[in-house]
C-alpha cells in the first residue's frame, strides 16, 4: 500500500483580460464596439499515456477541495488499455487552479490487481475528503468474474484524507453494505459525488455508481458482452454519518449505467446516466427522498452519447443575485468525439449553452469549479484514439456562453 507526501505550494496565477477598444476613425467613421472577447480554453495535458510507467491513463476524475485545490485522479493501467489487469490508482495536485501541477503519486497499488473508478467528494461540514473506489482480482474483468469458478468479484472500497489530498488513509472494504449479493461488476462513479444541502437528508454524502446483473429477460440483456447475459443499472450509496458507514440507496434498471448526480433546487435529485437502450440518448432519473427512491428513466433528447461516461455538476445556486446553473460534459455525438461542454438554467430541463471543447476522438470527462468560478474539465483526449492523453480544459462562463451570461 502506498501513500503519498505533500508538494510544493503554488501561487494563484494573475488573470487576463483581452478588450476590444471602440476606435475614432478619421472623417468621423467609427468601427464597431465590440464586447469583450471571452478567452478560449487553456488546454494541457495531465496525464500522458505510455509515459512514468504505465501504458494508459484512463477514468479521470477532478474535484475542488474545500482549500481551494485541484485534485485530478485516474487509473494507471500499466500493461495495456484493459479494465482489468495491473491498474493503480493516481493522483496529481494543483495549488494553484491547474497551472502548475505536483508529480504524479499512487493513491492504491495492489500489485497485479485492479484499483480503479475513482469517485471523490468533500464533506464541507468536517472538510474530510472521501475517494470511493473498486478492486478486483487483475486476471478476471467483466465477463470473468460472472463465471462459474471465479477467484473473486468486483469489490468496494473508501480512503479518506484529512489534509488537503496530501495523504491517504489505507483503504478499507465497504462491499457488505454497499453491493447486493446477486450483482456482479461495480464501478463507483466515475466522476465525482456531491453532499446534500437542503431537506432531511442535509449532509448526506451520495456517491452515485453502476452494476451489472444477471438476467434472462430479453429487454434487459445487454449484447455487447460474451458469456452469460446481463443487465446493467445505475444507482447510489450514501453516508449520513459523515464517511463512517456506507450504505446502499436506491436504483434504475435496466439498460442504466456510469451516471453522475446532482441536487435540484426544489431538493430532488437528478440521476444523468449512461443508456444502453440503442438510442444514443443519455438516460435520467429523479430523487424526491434523497437517492432512497427513483422515477422510471426517461431519454434527455438533447443529449446525444456514444454509450460513453459523462459529467454533470452544479455551477451556481440561486440567490444573492446569481441564477440556478447545472454543467455537463460528454463526448456529444453517436461515436467517442466532440466533447463538448453544455448549460442550463431549469435544472436540467433544456441545455442552453453548448461550446466544443474538443472535435477529435474523446471520451470520459470530469467537471469542477474553481473558487474564482473558473470551469474545469478533465477529460481523455487524443488525436487518433480518445485515450492518448488525460487533458485539463479551463475557461470561463464568458467562454461557454459566447458572453450571454449576465447573471440573474
Amino acid at each position: 500500500m502506498k501513500r503519498w507526501c505533500s508538494r510544493r505550494e503554488g501561487c494563484p496565477a494573475p488573470l487576463i483580460h483581452v478588450l476590444w477598444i471602440a476606435i475614432l476613425l478619421p472623417g468621423g467613421a467609427c468601427s464597431v464596439t465590440r464586447t469583450p472577447a471571452p478567452a478560449e480554453p487553456d488546454q494541457k495535458p495531465i496525464f500522458v499515456s505510455g509515459r512514468d510507467g504505465y501504458d494508459t491513463y484512463r477514468i479521470p476524475a477532478l474535484l475542488t477541495t474545500g482549500q481551494g485545490t485541484l485534485l485530478a485522479f485516474c487509473e494507471g493501467r500499466k500493461d495495456s488499455r484493459s479494465d482489468h489487469g495491473n491498474i493503480d490508482l493516481l493522483i496529481r495536485r494543483s495549488t494553484d487552479g491547474g497551472e502548475t501541477w505536483s508529480r504524479q503519486e499512487v493513491v492504491w497499488d495492489d500489485g497485479g490487481n485492479t484499483c480503479g473508478n475513482p469517485c471523490p467528494v468533500v464533506d464541507q461540514e468536517t472538510g474530510t475528503i472521501w475517494l470511493l473506489l473498486t478492486h478486483n482480482p487483475g486476471d478476471e474483468g467483466l465477463r470473468e468474474i460472472r463465471l462459474p469458478g471465479a477467484r473473486g468479484t468486483r469489490t468496494v472500497w473508501v480512503t479518506s484524507s484529512e489534509d488537503d489530498g496530501k495523504t491517504w488513509a489505507q483503504p478499507r472494504e465497504i462491499t457488505a453494505t454497499t453491493k447486493k449479493s446477486g450483482w456482479d461488476w461495480y464501478a463507483t462513479g466515475p466522476g465525482v459525488g456531491i453532499q446534500l444541502r437542503q431537506g432531511p437528508q442535509r449532509g448526506r454524502l451520495v456517491i452515485p455508481c453502476d452494476y451489472s446483473y444477471p438476467t434472462s429477460n430479453p429487454d434487459e440483456v445487454v449484447h455487447q458482452y460474451e458469456g452469460p447475459p446481463i443487465g446493467f443499472g445505475s444507482h447510489v450509496i450514501y453516508s449520513d454519518d459523515h464517511g463512517k458507514s456506507w450504505h446502499l440507496g436506491g436504483n434504475i434498471q435496466p439498460q442504466a449505467n456510469e451516471c453522475q448526480v446532482a441536487e435540484l433546487t426544489d431538493g430532488r435529485l437528478l440521476l444523468n446516466f449512461r443508456s444502453y437502450f440503442g438510442r444514443n440518448l443519455r438516460g435520467r432519473s429523479w430523487s424526491s427522498d434523497g437517492g432512497m427512491t427513483w422515477s422510471e428513466s426517461q431519454d434527455d433528447p438533447q443529449l446525444t452519447e456514444p454509450v460513453c461516461q459523462a459529467s454533470l455538476l452544479r455551477y451556481s445556486w440561486p440567490g444573492a443575485g446569481d441564477r440556478s446553473r447545472l454543467l455537463f460534459s460528454n463526448p456529444a455525438a453517436t461515436e467517442r468525439v466532440r466533447m463538448t461542454t453544455r448549460l442550463s438554467y431549469d435544472e436540467g430541463e433544456s441545455w442552453a449553452e453548448s461550446r466544443l471543447l474538443h472535435a477529435g476522438p474523446s471520451a470520459y470527462s470530469s467537471l469542477a469549479v474553481l473558487p474564482d468560478g473558473t470551469i474545469a474539465c478533465l477529460y481523455e483526449r487524443g488525436d487518433e484514439s480518445p485515450y492518448e492523453t488525460i487533458t485539463l480544459a479551463r475557461f470561463g462562463l464568458d467562454w461557454l456562453t459566447q458572453g450571454k451570461d449576465r447573471g440573474d
